[in-house]
């Protein structure tokens, strides 16, 4: 991640990190065994898609509002922290679950959760850091977040490994009850380390009814629309853990599996975030999208499980060019006083999208099978390339654009 990053940046970014790297220690303890748990509980690939669509989504919403709500409230941690008990609260009661609609509402609580906190810590993260070192900030955060993607499948590797043998459902269920401990440290970090300093931006308390309307900032729109263009070609990362089922990794092997993603954006995303500061956000975004489709037309062509591995590294390349300069861009676009709108807004336009693409994408791959599902994705993901080539110009990194009232 990068010491000499993290000295630089303010401690709040960096205590936040710290929060995202418990919380998703416990989130991948669970979620690279669902797809199987799911299946094991009488589910379908279609019942994953419904239920991976319907999570993703879910988040978006609630991002939306939270944003609005963090443009208004004097503080945003207490948001942050309610986030964090919700998701935290519910995630372990998986091992509960004795139907796929259990899933379902697991799935659903932990994303209202996510969507609660989710806006108010990116505003808040914008917020305390100096505008030449956005693009380092988050990448640092996003690197931190990884990093509990890797600690948390290896957790449930080493537990499993223990086992020995193929996990059976109820194996499944101890190993999501383990979660919980993650998931607690977590919540005590985000209570207790925290600290939200007084606001750096004027507030100006708005009158009138909650808006929850992105900011009328043309670029911004028009960045937004490229992203649900993008969005439309996406699916839950559920299905490449399907994917490399069916390409012949082990059940076993399958925590592994985003763990090698994380290592890669563990490494990647910070110094990646950091040449956004220096140079074109939207050249940066361009690259990771087009790197993306074809990481899925990859996964179309794909009839080896080294295959699945190679294309999931590269998958990490991907998400490592984007996680910094996307956000960072929106911080660009927005107004100060409007960014929890503007991250709402981002983030509701990327979920909103999440449910018909993972349905989509779910119902091809049952019907017509892998390469068909991975092929459409990547031409639909193609064209939200385009819509940001042609139509969004890039703002100078750090930019701050006047407040404009909406």
């Amino acid at each position: 991640m990068g010491a000499t990053a993290a000295r630089r940046l303010p401690r709040t970014v960096v205590a936040l990190g710290l929060v995202s790297l418990l919380n998703d220690a416990s989130a991948e303890m669970i979620v690279p065994l669902l797809p199987a748990f799911v299946l094991a509980l009488g589910g379908s690939l279609q019942t994953l898609g419904l239920i991976e669509g319907v999570a993703d989504t879910t988040a978006g919403l609630f991002r939306l509002v939270s944003g609005a709500l963090a443009d208004r409230a004097r503080r945003k941690k207490p948001l942050i922290v309610a986030g964090y008990v919700l998701s935290s609260g519910v995630r372990p009661l998986a091992a509960l679950a004795l139907a796929p609609w259990h899933v379902l509402v697991v799935r659903f609580v932990d994303r209202v959760g996510k969507g609660m906190r989710g806006s108010p810590r990116d505003a808040l993260l914008a917020e305390v850091t100096p505008a030449h070192e956005r693009g380092r900030a988050f990448g640092l955060h996003r690197a931190m977040d990884h990093a509990g993607n890797v600690i948390g499948p290896l957790a449930a590797f080493l537990l499993l490994a223990r086992i020995g043998g193929t996990p059976d459902i109820a194996q499944m269920r101890t190993l999501f009850a383990w979660a919980a401990i993650p998931a607690a440290l977590a919540l005590l970090t985000v209570a207790f380390v925290v600290k939200e300093p007084p606001r750096t931006t004027p507030h100006a308390a708005p009158r009138g009814p909650l808006s929850i309307r992105p900011p009328a900032v043309p670029a911004l729109r028009r960045f937004l629309f490229a992203n649900a263009l993008f969005g439309l070609g996406g699916s839950s990362d559920a299905f490449l853990l399907a994917r490399a089922m069916q390409l012949g990794v082990p059940l076993m092997h399958l925590p592994l599996f985003p763990a090698v993603l994380s290592i890669v954006r563990v490494v990647l995303t910070t110094p990646l975030g950091a040449l956004s500061d220096r140079v074109s956000r939207r050249t940066m975004i361009a690259a990771g999208w087009i790197l993306y489709v074809l990481v899925y037309v990859g996964f179309a062509l794909a009839n080896e499980p080294w295959h699945a591995w190679a294309l999931i590294a590269i998958y990490g390349v991907h998400y490592s060019l984007v996680e910094g300069a996307e956000r960072a861009f929106v911080t660009d676009l927005a107004p100060a006083a409007e960014r929890g709108r503007a991250f709402g807004s981002y983030h509701f336009v990327t979920a909103m999208v999440a449910l018909p693409a993972s349905a989509v994408f779910g119902w091809v791959m049952h019907v017509h099978g892998s390469p068909a599902a991975f092929f459409l994705g990547a031409t639909l993901a193609a064209g939200g390339v385009l819509a940001l080539l042609a139509g969004v110009r890039s703002a100078p990194p750090g930019h701050e654009p006047a407040h404009r009232h909406s």
